[in-house]
């Protein structure tokens, strides 16, 4: 068990610290701290930090975030394989734009209400339960809305996203390794995130589905890169036209069909219709022929 303190802190500093300043004063000038691989299971007080903005903490043994308040000038957060199993003690975080939670233990995306300035946030690979699935609370979806640029929720066992149309801003999208099974939840999906350019979904069932890939790209007219392979103009302007095509002749087909149904269906229909026009197909009168 390893307790990352500031006296932890100060043995490396001062390996680091060539000019002749109190540690005290190089401890408050620290901008980066890197202790990944470190056996670290708990953070403790560094708010002699305050000028922290790069934290690596990733491969320790950590299950719970804490004493991180003070780093109010953080803006990467690397807890990646850790023993993480809630998103919590994050809101003091005003100017955090990565945060990096890979191969943990959650369950819910949450709590990350206040982070307006966060841009990637990296879930991916949770250790759930068997048959369990990621999950998201609507509220700090809502709250990321305006700022979150890059979501990574690769290999979560999930199988529906819709929830994360309130993301408007997104960008880019790796979902890979999920249960994702319906095309139309994804051109539904695709209509609500105007900028999203690159989306990766390798390894869901859906990738299989007929014409997957066609009805994607012409769902989106900002979509660059599928699944990792790009997406050519040649391409979608190829799939444009045969779209364009194809609808033009359905239309002419429920045009034809239209006035099939609506002309008459029989000889007795045929004269029934004009009957109805007074003198048209109607016998001469006598006087009308001695006229």
């Amino acid at each position: 068990m390893v307790r990352l303190t500031l006296d932890l802190v100060a043995k490396t500093a001062n390996q680091k610290n060539k000019k002749e300043e109190n540690i005290t004063q190089y401890l408050k000038k620290i901008t980066h701290l890197n202790f990944s691989n470190k056996n670290i299971d708990v953070i403790d007080d560094l708010s002699l930090c305050k000028n922290l903005s790069v934290l690596y903490l990733y491969d320790n043994n950590i299950s719970q975030i804490d004493n991180l308040s003070f780093a109010t000038n953080l803006t990467h957060l690397y807890l990646q394989n850790n023993c993480i199993s809630c998103i919590e003690n994050l809101k003091s975080l005003r100017k955090l734009e990565k945060l990096y939670l890979g191969g943990n233990y959650i369950a819910v995306v949450e709590c990350l209400e206040g982070l307006e300035k966060l841009r990637e946030l990296h879930i991916e690979s949770q250790r759930l339960p068997l048959g369990e699935k990621l999950l998201f609370d609507p509220r700090t979806l809502q709250s990321l809305a305006n700022s979150l640029s890059i979501l990574n929720i690769s290999n979560n066992n999930i199988d529906e996203i819709k929830d994360l149309e309130t993301l408007e801003n997104l960008t880019q999208l790796i979902a890979v390794d999920n249960q994702l099974l319906h095309v139309k939840d994804l051109e539904l999906l695709l209509n609500r995130l105007p900028k999203l350019w690159k989306m990766d979904l390798n390894g869901n069932p859906v990738c299989l589905k007929p014409k997957y890939r066609d009805r994607l790209i012409l769902i989106s007219k900002s979509l660059e890169s599928l699944d990792g392979k790009e997406i050519k103009e040649v391409e979608r302007q190829f799939l444009m036209n045969w779209k364009a095509s194809k609808d033009a002749k359905k239309d002419v087909k429920q045009k034809n069909m239209l006035w099939v149904t609506s002309a008459p269906s029989s000889k007795s229909d045929f004269e029934s219709t004009h009957q109805r026009i007074p003198g048209y197909y109607g016998t001469p009168q006598k006087a009308d022929r001695e006229a």
